[in-house]
């Protein structure tokens, strides 16, 4: 008799602060140095033993099928290394906006790992599961340990930088757009840094609107005037610092207060204190 114990995990966001393309891969990739901070918009994960591997999502559509899904992705590569590893069903109420440089999908299958390792016992070490979760994405391993980490080579490699935000206000916007990696890569042109942003996320937050960019921001700004606009906005209610997360369409503001974003709520979707 199939004992169905499940296990439920809360995925959750990331923004990018800064994002330099700093060269071009032979393997096609690009070199590139961000750092990614956590956020506190959450999906669902619920993973229950079953007679057969199923994917369902409930909450935002999720584009493509049940086959690409990067935890379904995951499953088989643990399955590989792990044949005796029983099918699951895989519940996924997705909240985390898509189409926003917030790293949802990556977040839900590194998610999906540590989940994987605790239910069966899999006694991965966080290295090992990073390893897996690179094979799906390149800020995937970011979610294994889940803290702030300046981000370098294709993204997915990391060092710990000590970036406590807790005592500022971040709110995020999501304009009506969907941006995606693609198009964000297409406009780009990489070249190299004057100063690293290991050393730019040191300085006082006051600094970074003059010396932290995204490099995204140039041609997705041009394309989507709604975006630019968003980040205007959050300048004009008194972020410190405001930028575009990642690939987009997402722009978040660090304020010293908790703004009143009411008049951007009619136009957009807005989560505070994330």
């Amino acid at each position: 008799m199939l004992i169905k114990i499940k296990m439920i995990v809360f995925p959750n966001a990331k923004i990018n602060i800064g994002l330099n393309i700093t060269a071009r891969r032979p393997d096609g990739y690009h070199d590139l140095e961000t750092v990614f901070y956590p956020l506190k918009i959450n999906d669902v994960l619920e993973v229950i033993e079953a007679n057969e591997l199923s994917f369902e999502s409930t909450g935002l559509e999720i584009p493509g099928d049940m086959d690409d899904n990067l935890c379904v992705e995951g499953y088989h590569l643990l399955k590989k290394d792990f044949p005796k590893l029983p099918p699951v069903k895989i519940h996924l109420h997705k909240n985390i906006p898509i189409g926003a440089g917030l790293g949802g999908g990556s977040s839900d299958a590194a998610f999906f790992i540590k989940l994987m390792n605790d239910k069966f016992s899999l006694e991965l070490s966080s290295d090992a599961m990073m390893e897996y979760a690179r094979k799906l994405g390149a800020d995937c391993a970011f979610f294994i340990e889940n803290k702030p980490v300046f981000a370098f080579e294709k993204g997915d490699e990391f060092e710990e930088v000590k970036l406590d935000l807790s005592g500022y206000h971040i709110a995020l916007v999501m304009p009506d757009e969907h941006v995606s990696t693609a198009e964000a890569y297409r406009g780009v042109k990489p070249a190299p840094v004057s100063e690293t942003l290991y050393d730019l996320i040191k300085t006082p937050i006051a600094n970074w609107k003059r010396t932290i960019k995204n490099d995204f921001e140039g041609h997705i700004f041009r394309d989507r005037p709604a975006i630019r606009g968003v980040k205007a906005e959050l300048y004009e209610h008194g972020a410190l610092y405001a930028s575009m997360s990642g690939s987009g369409a997402s722009v978040f503001g660090i304020f010293e207060a908790e703004p009143d974003l009411k008049n951007m709520e009619e136009n957009y979707q807005v989560f505070y204190n994330v």
